[in-house]
């Protein structure tokens, strides 16, 4: 097992960031010298009747002495078409924050404003965004940025006749109400 294969370098590590000798937390934690010895050195394996005194007395968790396998950080959702966007979430479900790779195509059909609770940042990858922010129509270009507070009634689409890419963070309400269908709900 990998995760055990550190178990006694963190151990041995946790002890001396203590400043604290074998023979000192062997005495605390009610064990030899040899045992704890044998523990930080991979000669002995670790049980949960060895490991919990040592712990106490070193003031950590059992799960602080193993390593744990690596996530993998990649994000494997898949992309939605809706309503005339194409949709690619860009971090785990999750998330308290969320983001996507929107592609909001001329096509579309046209939205209605929408308000809710929560705050919005996005930023056009390419194409021309048109942004109704209250009673302001914008449109942003390649390379712009809008930030706001979704409380402000607000909608986006593609401006022209070319999509227009976007990459939009906000949080979970904000995905529910920009990303999701009524019956999806």
């Amino acid at each position: 097992m990998q995760e055990l294969q550190q178990l006694g370098p963190r151990l041995r590590a946790a002890r001396q960031d203590r400043g604290w000798t074998l023979e000192g937390l062997a005495s605390r934690a009610g064990m030899s010298v040899s045992t704890l010895s044998r523990l930080e050195s991979g000669k002995r394996q670790a049980s949960l009747e060895l490991l919990l005194p040592l712990t106490r007395q070193l003031g950590i968790r059992v799960d602080d002495l193993l390593a744990l396998p690596a996530e993998d950080p990649r994000v494997r959702r898949t992309a939605i078409q809706r309503d005339g966007m194409t949709i690619a979430p860009l971090t785990r479900e999750a998330s308290e924050v969320r983001a996507f790779k929107i592609v909001y195509h001329p096509d579309a059909p046209s939205r209605e404003p929408q308000s809710h609770d929560g705050h919005e940042w996005l930023y056009v990858l390419s194409g021309k965004l048109a942004l109704t922010l209250g009673e302001q129509e914008l449109t942003l270009e390649r390379g712009e940025a809008a930030e706001f507070d979704t409380s402000t009634p607000h909608r986006m689409r593609a401006a022209g006749s070319r999509p227009c890419e976007v990459i939009s963070i906000f949080n979970s309400v904000g995905e529910r109400l920009h990303l999701l269908t009524p019956t999806s709900e």
